[in-house]
């Protein structure tokens, strides 16, 4: 398999869902704003995204796909599906019980993930309401992930990548089409996330029934491969709980600031995720099974050159889409949310955020990538003592920062967080010895720091002054923006290939 290839096709996926979820972000920002309404929803959209993450993405990935991928190097069909089996069930049941659960504790849940809300009784009584109707998303999306794992696992990156169009669709939709036949219009919200999660799931059935790997409901607590997977789990929550901990103290400091601040922090964070799903989750996405499967081969020098492949990548692409969310910061949040109830203080604010986000960026994405070295070799102890120390720094790095900065302090410390985590990571790899750099980073680190600078300048001379973009019509606005990215790409990617350095050096095969 050409991992370059997978990674454009994942990338390609991801790139169109964030584009529908751009579409979406602006219609929402567009019809809602950045107030009462939309402070409620997003609470009530982060609780079951946040337990998502720790249930299934997070926890149960980093456990399930290493195990899984050994199985389908080393055992029957029969013996993998069996295993997918008993693994889908136990989870089902317990996602199930975690749906009814949370819709029951709605009040309490709410009152601790966003206590600032209590003051306002029509704000927090809506903010449960809404979380009654989007908890049930967490089985739906949960299941989805498992599904995702597998068909990973077997080579299949495109359809994992393209299911999170659907949840954008649903939201489009129902923000154009049903939104007026609500009483309280932020309702439509809730259920479209209820109705994405069922869509993903079900567009992902066929393709499972193509490869004779479709879950069926199979109750066996002795089977092997299920405890090994729920051993690796223990820890796995536990590290994957931190850092979705992390940012539930990010929106219980944003519920005590100004009305706004949750949802400033949420439209800069969905300009931060753009780079980070497209190359992170992407890069983390394939990386994992190849990793797993060189670790079961005992391929070390195989392990290597792919660690050593993604870190080089993500430094190539990450690092000028830093800079370029930095530099762009006033043109991306204009020409994407400044429309209708999203006013110019909006635009100030959450480009402030945006700043402060851009700053931990690149540590992010190398996150993406350290962390599946340490999970394909079910390792999972190592990154939970990092991600219980940066926990506790990056409350200490809130506290520091924001009365100073306010809601852009909170996206700081996140940031600087996950630099600090992605650099503790490296040096445990090194520390192991399990992975040995390649040859010449300095030389390839200097090179794209000059190509940077150069297309920073570039950016900063063309975009113009922050007043022209809050006076810009639409069309206007969407094409100088769409000009500032052509022309800063072609800066930075022509400027590494007159110094000797082209993506195509970055092809590379591997057995999955």
């Amino acid at each position: 398999m050409n991992l370059l290839k997978a990674l454009l096709t994942v990338g390609g996926m991801t790139f169109l869902s964030r584009i529908l979820g751009f579409v979406r972000d602006t219609l929402i920002a567009r019809i809602f704003g950045a107030g009462m309404l939309t402070d409620a929803f997003f609470v009530a959209f982060k609780i079951p995204n946040l337990l998502r993450r720790i249930s299934a993405e997070g926890a149960f990935s980093q456990a399930f796909v290493p195990i899984l991928a050994e199985y389908k190097n080393r055992r029957t069909h029969k013996e993998t599906h069996d295993l997918i089996n008993h693994v889908a069930t136990l989870l089902g049941l317990f996602l199930v019980l975690l749906s009814i659960a949370g819709m029951l504790a709605a009040p309490w849940v709410v009152e601790i993930s966003a206590p600032g809300f209590s003051a306002d009784k029509a704000k927090f009584d809506l903010t449960i309401d809404l979380l009654r109707i989007t908890f049930p998303y967490i089985f739906f999306i949960s299941l989805v992930s498992l599904s995702g794992g597998v068909l990973n696992t077997y080579g299949n990156f495109s359809v994992p990548a393209f299911t999170p169009v659907w949840l954008n669709v649903a939201f489009i939709a129902a923000s154009l089409l049903a939104a007026p036949y609500f009483n309280h219009s932020i309702m439509v919200l809730a259920w479209a996330v209820f109705v994405g999660g069922i869509l993903q799931l079900i567009y992902q059935i066929p393709y499972l029934l193509k490869i004779g790997l479709i879950p069926r409901i199979s109750w066996n607590l002795h089977d092997e491969g299920v405890w090994r997977i729920l051993k690796l789990m223990g820890p796995a929550v536990f590290g994957v709980s931190i850092a979705q901990i992390s940012l539930l103290i990010n929106t219980i400091f944003a519920s005590f600031l100004d009305t706004g601040s949750v949802s400033w922090l949420y439209y800069a964070d969905r300009l931060m995720e753009f780079p980070t799903g497209v190359l992170g989750v992407a890069l983390g996405t394939i990386l994992l099974p190849s990793l797993s499967k060189s670790v079961a081969d005992k391929e070390d020098k195989e392990y290597s050159r792919l660690l050593d492949w993604g870190l080089r990548l993500t430094f190539m692409l990450a690092l000028p889409a830093a800079v370029a969310l930095a530099v762009l910061s006033v043109p991306l949040v204009s020409g994407l949310f400044h429309y209708g109830a999203f006013n110019a203080h909006d635009v100030e604010m959450t480009r402030q955020a945006l700043v402060a986000y851009s700053f931990g960026l690149l540590g992010l994405i190398l996150v993406k990538v350290l962390a599946p070295a340490f999970y394909s070799r079910q390792n999972i102890k190592t990154p939970v003592k990092i991600a219980l120390f940066v926990l506790a720094s990056t409350q200490l790095m809130n506290l520091i920062f924001i009365k100073p900065f306010a809601h852009a302090g909170l996206a700081l410390a996140i940031g600087l967080g996950a630099c600090m985590n992605a650099g503790l990571l490296y040096y445990y790899l090194r520390k192991a010895n399990v992975y040995v750099p390649q040859a010449g980073w300095i030389s390839f680190l200097s090179k794209l720091l000059m190509a940077v600078t150069l297309m920073a300048l570039v950016l900063h001379y063309l975009a113009g002054a922050d007043q022209i973009w809050l006076n810009y019509k639409l069309m206007p606005k969407l094409i100088h923006l769409s000009i500032l990215l052509l022309v800063g790409s072609l800066t930075y990617f022509l400027s590494l290939m007159i110094m000797g350095i082209s993506i195509k050096d970055f092809i590379h095969r591997t057995k999955i």
